[in-house]
């Protein structure tokens, strides 16, 4: 073996080493913040704080609100899911003082006449058409909904007690507007439902399955755990965009504080997140309800999401650019020390992205050194008894979450689910990485000037029909 081949392993062995101490600190940094929710999750449950109750959905479903309500669902190209998403929400809500609006774009004909078709004469929906071209952003087509329930405000004389956020290819929980009308009711300015991805069908093909169902074990996760966390805390509960209902005065409040008179703004691509946490920053109760019907499926908003790796990394880097960073620009640190706790969390993206990838390089190196140590071209290079304790935690940390991850999505979708959930870990992590990425660049962007666009996700199916409702968890 030549000097020169010594050289190159023994410094290639450094690098190895340095990076194992830095991602292993910043995984470790991790480890406990994540044990730090675990513990207190389980604390408020053992202590009855952070209850699922078991509820009627017939009960629910004939529960008529106090106040009329107003469900607002903007859409832009949404020709493939719209018209089953009003046909079903319709339905599934027979509350005679709710009324729908869905937000369309002039030159997206066909997702209004797709709209027009679904409602069938029901005289709770009412069409608003926006009067740019479209796409604008999210924010804005709600702001153009929120403008039009004014009106017919001023036009009848009478208020709403509060507004639902849907998307266009949600599909409803029967049970789910009484569920927020009561809660808000009891006093809540806004109040969040759990979100429940469905699994793509096995039509799909397998890659696709794996990409759209590992959204299941996060929601299960975040939405079984990280968010009954904020709301036993008492702190902000993020808005998903998706079975949220906000108290009216509350919408004021937040359009009062724009100071144009709109709720939203325009150029923020994570509009649904920043609502909730403003409506809390503004003195306003927020709560993360989680109830189950009879037959022990929860009440909540069932969807599928992306099922092919360039729309989920899409998403996935909207979430971060708007949450992490542009989060951070427009919402700051206000509030406790438990907000700035819950805020610090939602911003760790981009650098558990970088965490990630130089945890992937790793196991690369690692692979190309025991191959050069099988052929004798290098030397062992011992850890180091702190970087061997960092390693020893680090890798009981991972072992918890496996055990975690497994049991929120078996709880939800059934062991079989639960075991491809930890199956998926690796894919997870590199639609994470290549997301961060995305996000950072696009960041940048905006810094320059580039305005912001509906970076909107395709949705080329809806699962609204009787017996997907009564199969999907």
């Amino acid at each position: 073996m030549s000097v020169g081949t010594l050289d190159l392993w023994h410094w290639l062995a450094l690098v190895q080493h340095e990076l194992l101490l830095f991602a292993g600190v910043f995984f470790l940094i991790g480890a406990f913040d994540d044990l730090l929710v675990d513990g207190l999750w389980l604390w408020f449950k053992a202590r009855g704080r952070a209850p699922t109750e078991r509820r009627s959905r017939a009960g629910l479903q004939a529960l008529e609100p106090e106040r009329p309500v107003a469900v607002l669902i903007p859409a832009w190209r949404e020709t493939a899911v719209i018209g089953a998403t009003i046909r079903h929400l319709l339905t599934s809500w027979p509350q005679e003082r709710l009324r729908l609006y869905v937000g369309c774009y002039r030159n997206d004909p066909a997702t209004l006449a797709a709209a027009v078709a679904a409602a069938r004469g029901d005289e709770r929906l009412r069409l608003v058409i926006h009067g740019a071209e479209g796409p604008t952003t999210k924010a804005d087509c709600l702001n153009r909904l929120y403008q039009a329930l004014v009106i017919d405000e001023a036009r009848s004389g009478v208020r709403f007690g509060f507004v639902v956020f849907h998307d266009a290819e949600d599909m409803v929980d029967p049970g789910a507007l009484g569920l927020i009308a009561e809660t808000i009711e009891a006093g809540a300015d806004f109040v969040q439902l759990p979100v429940v991805p469905l699994v793509p069908g096995r039509e799909s093909g397998w890659m696709a399955r794996q990409v759209g169902a590992h959204y299941c074990e996060e929601f299960a996760e975040a939405h079984g755990k990280a968010l009954v966390l904020r709301d036993a805390l008492g702190v902000g509960v993020p808005g998903a965009g998706v079975g949220c209902g906000v108290r009216r005065e509350a919408l004021d409040r937040l359009a009062a504080r724009q100071g144009d008179g709109l709720p939203f703004a325009a150029d923020s691509l994570t509009e649904d997140y920043e609502f909730g946490l403003a409506i809390a920053a503004a003195g306003g109760r927020c709560r993360f309800v989680r109830a189950r019907g009879e037959d022990g499926r929860l009440i909540a908003t069932r969807a599928y999401f992306p099922d092919n790796l360039g729309a989920a990394v899409r998403q996935k880097s909207r979430w971060v650019l708007g949450i992490a960073l542009h989060g951070w620009d427009r919402l700051g640190w206000s509030g406790g020390a438990a907000e700035t706790w819950m805020r610090a969390r939602d911003r760790r993206g981009p650098l558990t992205a970088l965490v990630l990838l130089i945890g992937y390089v790793l196991v690369l190196l690692i692979g190309v050194q025991g191959l050069a140590l099988a052929l004798g071209l290098a030397r062992p290079v011992p850890l180091t008894p702190l970087l061997g304790a960092v390693l020893l935690v680090n890798a009981a940390s991972l072992a918890w979450r496996i055990a975690l991850r497994f049991a929120f999505t078996a709880r939800e979708y059934g062991a079989a689910e639960g075991l491809l959930a930890v199956l998926r870990l690796p894919l997870a992590n590199v639609i994470a990485i290549i997301a961060g990425r995305r996000a950072l660049f696009a960041y940048v962007a905006t810094l320059a000037g580039r305005a912001a666009v509906w970076d909107k996700t395709d949705h080329p199916r809806h699962p609204a029909s009787p017996a997907l409702a009564e199969a999907t968890p």
